[in-house]
Formats: structure tokens, sequence, C-alpha cells
């Protein structure tokens, strides 16, 4: 009699913790944050790919968008400042091509 108390009360006891958890997601799609989309954006950018540019522009919203990218084009210039023992100016003035100040 214990015996089939406990099994019922066991499976009461699973559906209600099945109930709890959050439902796994209809698709395995993982979420991407906005410096994933940022570089992905710039390097289909820079190699001319339409398609993965499309692609990174969707998976997040266009501000963020916009932040990441930024974000990035700061850290590239200040790398290469540092890398060519140049001024962050100088080296972004160089990349698009402006005459130096």
């Amino acid at each position: 009699m214990f015996g089939r108390l406990r099994k019922t009360w066991g499976k009461k006891a699973a559906e209600r913790n099945e109930e709890r958890r959050p439902a796994p997601p209809a698709t395995e799609r993982r979420a991407h944050n906005l410096f994933e989309a940022a570089a992905a954006y710039v390097s289909a950018c820079a190699e001319d790919d339409q398609d993965r540019i499309d692609e990174a522009a969707g998976w997040v919203s266009p501000e963020a968008l916009s932040f990441g990218v930024n974000e990035l084009a700061c850290r590239a210039v200040i790398a290469l400042a540092r890398e060519r023992d140049e001024s962050p100016r100088t080296v972004a003035r160089t990349l698009l091509g402006l005459p130096a100040v």
C-alpha cells in the first residue's frame, strides 16, 4: 500500500516539477550578442558578402548593431595606433584616406 502511495506521489511531484520548468525553445537557435553581430557584420562588409551582412544585421536591433560597430571601430583604431606607435586620430584619418592634420 505504501509503495503504491509513494509511486503515485512521486509521479505527481515529477509532474509539478515539469510544470515549473520553462519549456525549451521551439528552435535550437542561439541568441547572438551585439558584439558577435558587429564582428560578423563588419567582416561580411569587408568581404562584400551580402548574405552574411543581412544575416548579421538580423541578429540584433539596428541601434545595437550601430553601437557594436562603433565599439569595434574604436577598439580597432586603438589597437592599430598602439601597433604603429601613432595617435588614434592619425590612424583613423589614414584608414579613411584623409590628409594628416
